[in-house]
């Protein structure tokens, strides 16, 4: 049976392929955004910085209608935060840690005073301290799980960083399951040729992003079966596709750009470095896009 989930930030791009996984699904879905959405949902302008407004929001009526419903707004069963500034630099610093973070805080706090009982937030890989690092900087082991050490220190990471130690804590609070999933690298559909061009034939400069991504509709079908699944309270989850970025033997690679970095266990030949185990295990996620579908490197890279 569909559940009423309200999504923010589904104008943006990613946004749209969350909302329309949901809806493939049988889902109900309100959207709250700055800009309009798509005509597939109905689309309420909200400020999510005003907690006023955003409590009002996630008890709206989902759809526009001609009177409008006798029975008040329903509940909804899950909100899935995405929105927010996506990286550094495009507004300033200040703005960007105040806007993401007080935005997070007020999503979480309506939700759970409102008696929403799963909360799906975005979150990001630069919590680990390496994309947006002062100069070149490893990870702290390979496989990057979700209980790898954190390190962020720029704006942008230490906002998603801050919206982590809020939902655990309104989690444990209010008994209520809050989902992070710290998104790697979007790739979208359109995008394999140009992307894997560079992450295939120049993987030093691709430590960033840990040589892992994550398509676009894979990342909503990770929002839908977070809706799905009940009865975790707090959790985090590296959403990344399954496989490493590169023609070579994952174990391999990381020994070779990365050698005075241990490893906690043998990296499988395919496997992504920061992997995805947990939420194929545990919210039972399959990867549907490979990026091998979408590009052929068609000769042999040689670092």
């Amino acid at each position: 049976m569909g559940r009423l989930v309200v999504v923010t930030g589904g104008s943006g791009q990613i946004g749209r392929y969350v909302i329309e996984q949901l809806l493939s699904h049988g889902h109900s879905v309100l959207n709250l955004d700055l800009m309009p959405g798509p005509n597939t949902v109905h689309t309420i302008k909200v400020d999510l910085t005003r907690s006023g407004d955003v409590y009002n929001a996630l008890s709206s009526h989902f759809n526009l209608t001609e009177p409008l419903p006798v029975e008040p707004s329903l509940v909804p069963d899950a909100v899935v935060h995405l929105a927010g500034y996506a990286r550094n630099m495009i507004v300033p610093d200040n703005e960007t840690f105040q806007a993401n973070v007080t935005s997070s805080y007020n999503i979480i706090d309506a939700a759970c005073k409102l008696g929403i009982k799963k909360i799906i937030c975005a979150s990001s890989i630069c919590v680990y301290g390496v994309t947006y690092a002062n100069g070149d900087m490893d990870f702290a082991s390979f496989p990057v799980n979700e209980a790898t050490h954190v390190t962020p220190i720029d704006s942008y990471a230490l906002s998603k960083r801050c919206t982590e130690v809020v939902a655990e804590g309104f989690a444990r609070r209010f008994a209520t399951d809050i989902y992070v999933l710290r998104i790697g690298r979007v790739v979208m559909p359109d995008e394999y040729k140009a992307v894997f061009a560079s992450y295939v034939y120049e993987p030093r400069k691709w430590k960033v992003h840990g040589w892992s991504y994550v398509d676009a509709r894979d990342l909503g079908r990770m929002c839908e079966r977070s809706v799905l699944v009940d009865g975790l309270g707090f959790q985090i989850f590296n959403a990344t596709n399954n496989e490493i970025t590169n023609t070579r033997n994952a174990g391999e690679l990381v020994a070779e750009l990365c050698p005075h970095v241990a490893l906690t266990r043998p990296l499988e030949e395919r496997e992504a470095p920061i992997t995805n185990r947990k939420i194929r295990e545990l919210l039972g996620f399959r990867e549907q896009h490979s990026w091998r579908t979408y590009y052929q490197a068609d000769v042999e890279h040689v670092l």
